[in-house]
């Protein structure tokens, strides 16, 4: 399998040795191929690009490759969403019943894992930062146990495709009972997938032309869109899975419609470059404004770094990971508090961000004025013990790649 290493104009040798740490994962098969930058100080510091997009073809990986970013989407709908909150035209603590009165009258199983006609009603109405903070009682099928996994799967279907439209999709999804009262608990959901057809709603328009005259048009993000046309797809990275019967990597069919859907996924549709998100990230980290294009006020983006979970909610799982124990969630973003117990990433405190379901995954470090993005295509089965399984199994070991390009970052950084 080939491998190439791109390094940037103004590479810095300090993170020379990030290439070698992740070549073995392409060598031995565990990943097709990894884009990773490091931006640093104003300017892009290292790009390694290693292995290929599409193996069957041999097309190697690129700078440039598309990749599907998944739940990286979710920082980027919420920041929409706070465009309105600045504009006035909603409130944080507004019901979501404003815009999207399917739920009214919510039902919340008795028992987080019961049976579905066991129920009793909402305490209160889902609001604005429920959605952002995954405090709504809302799921995804994957996330829960119990019957109420099985019936999102048979509701609603896929969380990133589906033939119903926007507002067909709120309907299924309120008719299904909540995991738990509203503002109870952190339980990983689609939210945020709620949260992109309320803006879509708000602005008046669907959410992908909100995303793309809101967010991407203005910061140059050319190459970010929920569909891609035909003459951009060649770059499209393939996914991957392993195979355990064959003992290797499988291709893993992703649909893609001749014209784009009705159905934009807030929560994890968009597909990106790592340069593409390198200006998002860079508007987190900046404050707002990047290169003189401000989308957001320096006090909106502290808002949305700053944890609003509860102690006792940190104490929850995720994915079966105590993954809270090292860091909150803010708004559409985690933020590290506890670097020592942090299980998802290296940096210092103040470090914040949000991976995907594909391996993908990045963090703004405002301490070392660092942005980091790691892309991959790697599937593995989502349940709700996923993070807890991650560092076991010959199917699961490309997934040990991104700690080595954390650690060796964070490395060079002292060198």
């Amino acid at each position: 399998m080939s491998s190439t290493t791109d390094l940037a104009r103004d590479a810095d040798p300090r993170f020379a040795a990030v290439a070698d740490g992740l070549k073995p994962f392409v060598e031995r098969g565990d990943l097709s191929g990894v884009v990773t930058l490091t931006w640093k100080d104003g300017s892009v510091r290292s790009v390694n690009v290693l292995g290929q997009r599409d193996m069957e073809a041999k097309s190697p990986m690129q700078r440039d490759t598309l990749f599907r970013i998944a739940s990286m989407t979710k920082p980027v709908t919420t920041a929409a969403a706070m465009m309105l909150i600045e504009q006035g035209k909603m409130r944080i603590d507004d019901p979501i019943t404003r815009w999207a009165p399917e739920f009214a009258n919510m039902q919340v199983l008795k028992d987080p894992a019961g049976p579905l006609d066991q129920t009793e009603p909402a305490k209160r109405v889902i609001t604005i930062e429920d959605l952002m903070t995954h405090r709504s009682g809302l799921a995804y099928g994957f996330s829960s146990r119990g019957p109420i996994g099985q019936a999102h799967e048979d509701v609603l279907g896929s969380p990133l495709f589906s033939r119903m439209t926007p507002d067909q999709w709120l309907a299924a999804i309120a008719s299904l009972p909540l995991t738990y009262h509203p503002g109870e608990r952190m339980h990983y959901s689609h939210a945020t997938e709620v949260l992109g057809f309320i803006v879509a709603r708000a602005f008046g328009s669907d959410l992908a032309t909100v995303l793309k005259e809101k967010v991407f048009a203005p910061l140059g993000m050319h190459d970010t869109d929920f569909w891609m046309p035909q003459d951009k797809r060649d770059r499209m990275a393939v996914l991957y899975g392993f195979e355990d019967a064959e003992g290797k990597l499988k291709r893993v069919e992703m649909p893609m419609g001749d014209k784009p859907s009705p159905y934009a996924a807030g929560g994890g549709g968009l597909i990106s470059t790592a340069d593409d998100y390198l200006r998002f990230a860079r508007l987190l980290l900046n404050g707002g404004e990047v290169d003189g294009v401000r989308l957001l006020k320096p006090e909106t983006v502290a808002d949305m770094r700053t944890n609003r979970l509860t102690d006792a909610q940190r104490q929850d799982l995720f994915l079966g990971m105590p993954m809270w124990m090292g860091m909150g969630f803010g708004l559409g973003l985690s933020v590290v508090d506890a670097p020592e117990k942090n299980m998802l990433g290296a940096g210092p405190a103040g470090c914040f961000g949000w991976p995907g379901a594909f391996g993908t995954w990045w963090h703004g470090d405002p301490v070392n004025n660092m942005i980091m993005i790691y892309l991959i295509q790697h599937s593995i089965p989502l349940n709700a013990d996923a993070g807890a399984q991650i560092a076991g199994g010959r199917g699961l070991a490309g997934r040990l790649a991104l700690p080595q390009y954390q650690r060796l970052t964070y490395e060079g950084l002292k060198g």
